[in-house]
């Protein structure tokens, strides 16, 4: 709870996060949930540039000063540490976590670390639906340079969660329902386009962001999000250009703006169905000026405005 610390203004009204925020307690009211996932090992099994596990930290000093709009309340419920290369350990710890916090009604919102977050949070989510329902339909909606659907076979890491909860959708009986937004056919090899292909994934490309196509993705999205009875968010940083987030493992070339992925984001937050979020790949140790601290601590800030 030190990390959140701000200035403190004396008109009446004027409250930050910073002032807000407690750390959860067992009898908490339900709210927004924040719970760090300090973890590098999925990043250094797909050699990327390791220092995504200060991205807890970072996030929390960049959200604490920004101005609190929540009705509802806040928690921070710590952190879940990756130590060495215990990656499963980590993630099972990270979605037994969020699946006590769903349970206890609160929305959770995990700050990574690197994108290995999306299979714990999505397991946690599982975990949580499977004792209330028979074939829940959760919708994935990752944005994103990556697919990250490389093959587990050969290991998991930062590159494979989404082949992982395909697997574990087919084992469960469960539909698969993948959206990844904002994918660069640069970074992708044709194996995965094809892969995505064959999982019936929703695709739209970086340069599929321009002004005269962004309301048919958005559309698309709408369509998507109508065939799901929950969904899960997941935002990769990288999807962002590099000049607004340089500090990832994979800086991107091209990206989407966050002026064009706000009005998506809107649409998720609004549909009364989002469960579950997370922000990912926030690498302190190649960050400029703090940009892509900021930029997380807003998104958190425009999930999160309207509880």
């Amino acid at each position: 709870m030190s990390l959140w610390q701000g200035r403190t203004d004396p008109e009446p009204d004027s409250d930050r996060w910073h002032q807000r925020v407690r750390a959860l307690a067992a009898d908490a009211k339900p709210g927004v949930a924040l719970i760090g996932f300090a973890c590098d090992a999925g990043v250094a099994r797909n050699k990327g540039r390791i220092g995504a596990a200060g991205g807890p930290a970072v996030i929390r000093r960049a959200l604490a000063p920004l101005a609190w709009h929540r009705h509802g309340p806040a928690h921070d419920a710590g952190d879940v540490r990756c130590q060495g290369d215990a990656l499963e350990d980590a993630q099972h710890e990270l979605a037994t976590r969020l699946a006590e916090l769903l349970n206890a009604g609160h929305k959770p919102l995990v700050m990574g670390g690197g994108h290995e977050v999306a299979f714990a949070s999505w397991s946690g989510l599982a975990r949580h639906l499977a004792d209330r329902e028979t074939r829940p339909r959760i919708g994935i909606i990752n944005l994103d340079a990556h697919f990250d659907l490389r093959d587990p076979s050969q290991g998991h890491s930062s590159g494979t969660p989404f082949a992982q909860i395909a697997d574990s959708c087919e084992q469960r009986g469960w539909p698969f329902r993948y959206a990844c937004l904002g994918v660069s056919r640069a970074a992708n090899t044709r194996a995965l386009f094809q892969r995505a292909e064959s999982l019936g994934v929703l695709v739209h490309e970086d340069r599929d962001f321009t002004p005269p196509r962004c309301e048919a993705v958005a559309r698309e999205l709408g369509r998507f999000i109508s065939r799901c009875d929950h969904l899960y968010l997941t935002i990769d940083l990288d999807v962002f250009p590099a000049a607004e987030a340089p500090g990832v493992s994979a800086p991107a070339a091209r990206g989407v703006s966050l002026a064009q992925l706000e009005p998506l984001i809107e649409i998720i937050r609004d549909s009364g169905k989002l469960r579950l979020a997370d922000i990912a790949e926030l690498n302190p140790e190649f960050d400029q000026d703090n940009r892509t601290a900021r930029l997380a601590a807003r998104l958190i800030h425009l999930l999160t405005v309207n509880g």
